[in-house]
């Protein structure tokens, strides 16, 4: 038997009932009403199981009232008390001719409907039985007429049809409410199953309601756009927002959140609901698209380095033999030599060009493993500093936080290697003595790792800092320009980015490439690096993607 809270409801409202039957039972007999025999209404035995049958009622209602929760048990006693005690007032009446079977058709049919199964026909084998013994009694012992027997027979039929048809539509809904469960237990574990998916998507999901109040923010558009509070847009997306809602089919311009946050796409569609339209928001991290064009670049690189190796690297080798064996005549003067000589290094810096070229066109594909970027600088710098004369004076300043990162360990050290040669060579120039301060943590805005190379040389003038990771950009006579354009390139192919910061800036003013914003001095500071170091020279950050999140 399945006993619901609907089934305690709707016994409540039964019980309702009986108070009302009972108060108009003992209306009838303390007001002489006379739709039973008067006299028979003034024995004792049906005054006071009418009283008895009010009084019970009441008491039931106010222990219901206190919050007691009647249980399938209760409720049959409840059902088989009102079948008694009806046909105990027919049995001190003159039976069923009084019309007080129809009320007990009504507590079979209740009893059909609260307890379900069974239980219900003995409700009804119970009350006929109790009819037909009634009228059997009037007939043996009373000399009444045997037609009442008959009405007793056929009210017994009633109440096994009542109980047939009661148990068959309670079937029916009984059945109706477990596949509703089972309804209602499945779309409840879609929900669930949907809410995960939507959590542990790559691409970020935003939905915000028709004032653009955000209603839904999964993890990754929390990574993604870094923003403090949840129930806001942040203000670069708020305007392409309502840009596309101005003009729905154009399409926004990628925009980041922060200077040191990814590049990102927004694409917007409109979700129609009863209750009135919503925006829902895709926020794709350009990483991938990048990715992607930066294969197809090496592939035609490649093709190109290919056809550069043979046209250029033999005549090249061939120019600067002869130059070598010109060296090494006697009879050539001192004007001449130094013309070899140049010949020679200028040689050597296109050969040094080539090679970074065929380097980069060779480059296989990232071996991508997760790092603890703390303990894998900790080794790379004792490997350093053990590998050169005299040793640099390298200040190593690890994040308290374990910062997590997937890369392949190999590209990322000639990006560090690059970096810190780089950052050493233009502190010697300034200070005296190669020295470079090295920064790692976790960035306290968008949760990523980021690793910070911060040297006290003179710093990039403004009007180069556009033109910094160019290929073939040098300020130097010896250097061929591709150091930090190859540096980069690593970075994004392993998902990670490689800026420029000035150290030498005002805090409220900052020249970051690829940028046209100016407080990411601020979000520096508010990191907890920017404090660490001096306010001179250059900083250099490598901001790895969330090594949950890579590609």
């Amino acid at each position: 038997m399945e006993h619901s809270v609907q089934s305690l409801r709707l016994f409540r409202f039964y019980n309702h009932y009986r108070i009302v039957v009972s108060l108009i039972l003992v209306g009838a007999v303390f007001f002489n009403i006379s739709f039973i025999d008067p006299a028979q209404q003034k024995s004792a035995l049906y005054q006071i199981t009418t009283v008895c049958y009010v009084s019970i009622n009441i008491f039931t209602a106010f222990i219901l009232l206190a919050g007691f929760r009647a249980a399938p048990k209760h409720i049959i006693t409840s059902i088989i008390f009102d079948i008694v005690i009806l046909h105990l007032l027919m049995y001190a009446s003159s039976g069923v001719q009084t019309g007080l079977g129809n009320l007990v058709v009504i507590s079979v049919a209740a009893g059909n409907i609260l307890i379900r199964g069974r239980i219900g026909t003995l409700f009804a084998a119970l009350a006929a039985l109790a009819s037909l013994g009634i009228e059997l009694n009037q007939v043996f012992n009373y000399d009444a007429k045997v037609d009442g027997v008959v009405r007793a027979g056929l009210l017994g039929i009633i109440y096994f049809a009542a109980a047939f048809l009661l148990q068959n539509i309670s079937r029916r809904i009984s059945q109706s409410e477990e596949l509703a469960q089972v309804r209602a237990k499945n779309i409840i574990e879609l929900e669930k199953l949907n809410h995960q998916i939507i959590q542990r998507m790559q691409t970020g999901i935003v939905v915000t309601d028709e004032f653009g109040n955000v209603r839904l923010l999964n993890q990754a558009a929390l990574s993604l756009l870094n923003v403090d509070d949840e129930r806001k847009l942040p203000p670069q997306l708020k305007q392409r927002q309502d840009l596309w809602r101005a003009n729905p089919n154009i399409r926004t311009e990628p925009f980041k959140t922060s200077t040191s946050g990814t590049m990102l796409q927004a694409n917007f569609t409109q979700l129609k609901k009863d209750t009135g339209s919503g925006i829902l928001i895709f926020i794709e991290d350009t990483s991938k698209i990048s990715q992607q064009a930066q294969q197809m670049k090496l592939a035609s690189l490649g093709r190109l380095t290919a056809g550069i190796a043979h046209e250029i690297r033999n005549p090249l080798g061939a120019i600067s033999h002869a130059a070598q064996l010109l060296a090494e005549s006697d009879s050539l003067a001192p004007a001449d030599l130094r013309m070899t000589d140049i010949i020679q290094r200028h040689s050597g810096r296109v050969n040094g060009i080539v090679e970074s070229i065929l380097q980069l066109s060779r480059r296989k594909q990232p071996e991508a493993i997760e790092n603890d970027i703390n303990e894998w600088l900790t080794k790379f710098f004792q490997d350093y500093t053990l590998s050169h004369s005299p040793t640099p004076e390298i200040t190593l300043k690890l994040g308290s936080e374990t910062p997590m990162a997937r890369f392949d360990p190999s590209q990322i050290e000639q990006v560090v290697t690059n970096l810190v040669d780089n950052g050493l060579r233009y502190s010697e120039k300034v200070v005296g003595k190669p020295t470079l301060t090295v920064c790692s943590g976790i960035n306290k805005r968008n949760h990523l790792a980021f690793i910070d190379i911060i040297d006290q040389g003179s710093g990039v003038s403004p009007e180069n800092v556009d033109h910094l990771f160019e290929p073939f950009f040098t300020t130097e006579s010896s250097g061929t320009g591709l150091g930090l354009y190859l540096s980069r390139e690593l970075c994004e192919s392993n998902q990670a980015q490689l800026n420029y910061y000035s150290n030498s800036q005002p805090k409220n003013v900052e020249t970051v490439t690829d940028t046209h914003t100016n407080n990411e001095h601020n979000n520096l500071a508010s990191e907890g690096t920017i404090s660490e170091t001096n306010n001179s020279g250059s900083r250099f950050r490598i901001t790895f993607a969330h090594h949950k999140r890579i590609i």
